[in-house]
């Protein structure tokens, strides 16, 4: 499947397993990857947490660096990811995550953009689609073992083998998730209006 362009902002209601918010920005990086940046801030099991996120992509949506930072009643984590031949945490090569071509972070519906976009599924199709996967409010990360399967044009059968939790996702045509069951629902937003200061 060819998606659109992304928008420039998008935002998600976390749903059912938290309260609160996902707001996100993409724009364009040099040769011709992307960069999004965005934040979550959600009350969970009465924990609030509030999650900053940079994400370095390539071209074809692959996964090159993330930063991701959280802050929480136990004070402020930092966490760098990056790919140079094998996955590096900190710093420190991460062999059991070879395979994973995507970072999946747990307090965001956006990323679950990024298999469904790099794997470009046709009608029918379904593909493994191991990631790195960042935990919150601790920021440990784990390979997560899932599943994608592209069951209409913008319906997916999603299966997490870890947490043996399955669901259908809808997106729209730029490859973003409006709804996520249980977990986030897309929100309208649009560009700023001239008179918007």
């Amino acid at each position: 499947m060819q998606f659109a362009e992304p928008p420039r902002q998008a935002a998600w209601e976390h749903r059912e397993a938290r309260i609160g918010c996902e707001v996100t920005y993409f724009r364009r990086a040099g040769g011709g990857g992307w960069r999004i940046e965005g934040s979550t801030s959600a009350v969970e099991a009465g924990v609030a947490w509030s999650v900053e996120y940079r994400i370095d992509l390539d071209p074809s949506w692959t996964t090159r660096a993330a930063l991701v930072s959280c802050m929480s009643a136990a004070g402020r984590k930092y966490i760098a990811l990056s790919w140079e031949h094998g996955w590096l945490i900190d710093g420190v090569h991460r062999p059991d995550l070879d395979g994973c071509f995507d970072v999946d972070l747990e307090a965001s519906a956006m990323t679950n953009t990024f298999p469904v976009r790099r794997l470009g599924l046709a009608l029918g199709q379904q593909s493994s689609a191991p990631a790195v996967y960042v935990r919150v409010p601790d920021l440990t990360v784990m390979r997560l073992e899932q599943e994608y399967s592209r069951v209409d044009s913008l319906e997916y059968d999603y299966h997490s083998l870890a947490f043996d939790f399955s669901c259908r996702l809808v997106y729209d045509d730029v490859g973003l998730v409006l709804d996520y069951p249980g977990i986030a629902r897309r929100i309208p937003c649009g560009q700023a209006t001239s008179g918007s200061r």
